[in-house]
């Protein structure tokens, strides 16, 4: 399996120091997550990837791949979510 070269990661102090010096994205006034608390983590479940993907020339409507772009980085991953998600519930749906 190859490494995803898009992925970075940064120690805690290292994203301390970028937002010090202004580098971050990261609002500084951006509000903390709250407690999920244990009925959250009594019903989670893991989510494990697919292991296969295949790879597709697609042909997407402008505006909607310039809104997944705008969203940051990983747009891919978050239009196949949306297509999984999609797929998922109409499987359901015909069951």
């Amino acid at each position: 399996m190859t490494g995803n070269a898009s992925i970075k990661r940064f120690s805690l102090a290292e994203i301390e120091a970028a937002r010090a010096k202004g580098l971050s994205k990261t609002r500084a006034d951006a509000p903390e997550a709250g407690e999920l608390g244990e009925e959250f983590w009594a019903r989670a479940t893991r989510v494990r990837p697919r292991e296969r993907k295949a790879s597709v020339h697609l042909r997407i409507d402008a505006d909607v791949l310039d809104w997944f772009k705008a969203q940051g980085a990983g747009h891919l991953t978050r239009m196949n979510a949306v297509l999984r998600a999609y797929y998922e519930a109409m499987s359901r749906k015909e069951k």
